[in-house]
């Protein structure tokens, strides 16, 4: 028998504010059409002044355990993945522990900006394969909000707040790529485009937490290519093909960014969970908020195939292939 990690259930939580494009338009040479023409964003979610990264992972966990039927007292490890930290340290993922009450187990974050969330998946499956833990919180958490520069129009326009969850519980299976749960994952990182997306500050340099930079165009360029490529890897290590992916469940970064990756996949968008027009880029939270929302949706249901891709800062990204 193979050892499975296995969604158990997903959660998500958003600020209340809700930031329409049309309020840039007030304070920048912008305007709605603009903004959606080139990024597929109408909206996106704010946290209030107090909200902070640990609070809204806190959330996003309890309606994930909720959906899972568990309390955190069943939970033997947290991990979150996060660049946007309330403190330097200790860790997010100790704040949302103990916020959940839960006073065993371990915890720690993952930074791998937009694709954090897939580098916290791929170690909570490596705790649950090797015995580690039985049952992980995996949560993707930002507030992005607070790192924008706000007289950039070409980056504070794109991002937003907020958090996702998903429960992985151990699970026996037969060791075929008809099993539940996580069937592969594919990770790279190179260290040399490191100027595309980075945030211009930090403690052993500025002192400060500084705003993000970004050479978009250059992005997108390296973008769809290395989704694709990772997405297509991931699959053939699951033992799939990509006829047998029923769903693409893309970082929300760029509505251009997902269909051109949709298109070299094989895939009409109407196999693609997209958020990024309700959410913007909540960069390490996009994937689990997607997820959330495409089960709520009636679109995720159980015995999917999933493949979740994500590019990020470093640059780093990376796939998942998950059986629902």
């Amino acid at each position: 028998m193979t050892v499975r990690a296995v969604v158990a259930g997903v959660g998500h939580y958003l600020p209340s504010r809700v930031v329409e494009n049309a309020e840039f338009e007030k304070t920048l040479d912008t305007s709605d059409e603009w903004i959606r023409t080139r990024s597929g964003i109408e909206r996106r979610h704010f946290a209030a002044e107090g909200e902070t990264t640990s609070m809204m992972g806190t959330e996003a966990a309890r309606a994930a355990l909720k959906d899972a039927g568990m309390e955190p007292s069943d939970i033997d490890a947290v991990i979150v993945a996060t660049s946007t930290p309330d403190l330097t340290f200790p860790s997010v993922a100790t704040m949302v522990q103990n916020a959940l009450g839960m006073s065993c187990g371990f915890a720690f974050d993952v930074q791998a900006v937009c694709a954090g969330f897939i580098y916290a998946l791929s170690n909570a499956n490596a705790q649950i394969v090797s015995g580690q833990a039985k049952r992980v919180l995996v949560i993707g958490a930002e507030t992005f909000s607070r790192i924008m520069d706000w007289e950039d129009r070409s980056t504070c326009v794109l991002f937003g707040d907020g958090a996702g969850a998903l429960v992985l519980e151990a699970r026996e299976s037969a060791g075929t790529p008809q099993d539940r749960g996580i069937l592969a994952v594919d990770l790279n990182s190179d260290g040399q485009y490191k100027d595309m997306l980075y945030v211009d500050g930090g403690v052993s340099t500025t002192g400060t937490s500084g705003k993000l930079r970004m050479q978009g165009n250059a992005l997108f360029r390296q973008a769809v290519q290395k989704l694709a490529e990772t997405a297509e890897t991931a699959i053939g290590k699951a033992g799939l093909t990509d006829a047998d992916i029923d769903w693409i469940v893309p970082h929300q970064a760029n509505i251009r960014i997902i269909e051109g990756t949709a298109k070299k996949l094989g895939h009409s968008m109407d196999q693609v969970v997209v958020t990024v027009q309700d959410h913007g880029n909540t960069s390490a939270a996009s994937i689990p908020l997607a997820m959330s929302v495409g089960k709520a949706r009636g679109q995720i249901k159980q015995g999917d195939v999933c493949v979740a891709e994500a590019i990020g800062g470093g640059l780093a990204w990376g796939a998942v292939v998950i059986r629902w």
